[in-house]
């Protein structure tokens, strides 16, 4: 996968490139999906949940530079993989997921790999993880159409967001910084990937 998929997409930091070689995908996926673990492309965890293509998920890490003395928040993160990644890069990690089997499945998962510095949260994603705040850094695991401005305030001023944008059949991941009260957009590479819950743009009523 390391040397197929993400060196091939310009990623060449050692921390993102050491992680993926290390955290073993297949314990994050279901059992169905073990066999095709590091194949590319998003793998289903059903109810219009997806895992991150490994290529979509290293790029955006890239993109982020993550240090070793951040707090992170992973938003939607399944079975864990993006957490599991992110904790051999930051100090600590809180990983939300809404979906109460993923998030027991994660918290299994994450500790068969020693992540000692991970926290899943069982919560709605768009809520965030507030009293676990203020981040340094925002992960989301899937795309948006709108960011929640709750959520966009659990970020530090100078924080960053990682996150894909879908408008339609389009996709693009963007890197934001919040400075003060509103985020600077700037777009890295284009990407698809399911829409999380909580995520969708408020659809104005029309006669």
């Amino acid at each position: 996968m390391v040397d197929t998929q993400i060196r091939p997409s310009d990623v060449t930091k050692y921390p993102i490139i050491d992680a993926m070689l290390r955290v073993e995908r297949e314990r994050f996926v279901p059992d169905a999906n073990r066999e095709t673990a590091y194949m590319d492309g998003a793998i289903q965890l059903g109810t219009g949940r997806a895992m991150l293509e490994p290529r979509v998920l290293a790029k955006l890490l890239d993109a982020l530079d993550i240090s070793g003395d951040e707090l992170v928040l992973d938003i939607g993160i399944g079975h864990g993989y993006s957490s599991a990644i992110v904790s051999r890069m930051a100090e600590a990690v809180v990983g939300v997921e809404e979906d109460e089997a993923l998030a027991a499945e994660a918290e299994a998962a994450i500790a068969g790999v020693e992540a000692d510095n991970v926290a899943v949260i069982h919560a709605p994603l768009a809520d965030g993880a507030a009293k676990h705040g203020p981040f340094d850094v925002l992960l989301l695991q899937g795309s948006v159409e709108d960011i929640p401005a709750p959520l966009i305030a659990q970020l530090k001023d100078g924080g960053r967001i990682g996150a894909i944008f879908t408008d339609g059949a389009l996709g693009v991941a963007r890197i934001g910084h919040k400075r003060g009260e509103s985020v600077d957009w700037r777009d890295v590479f284009n990407a698809s990937a399911e829409i999380l819950p909580g995520f969708e743009r408020a659809r104005e009523f029309q006669l």
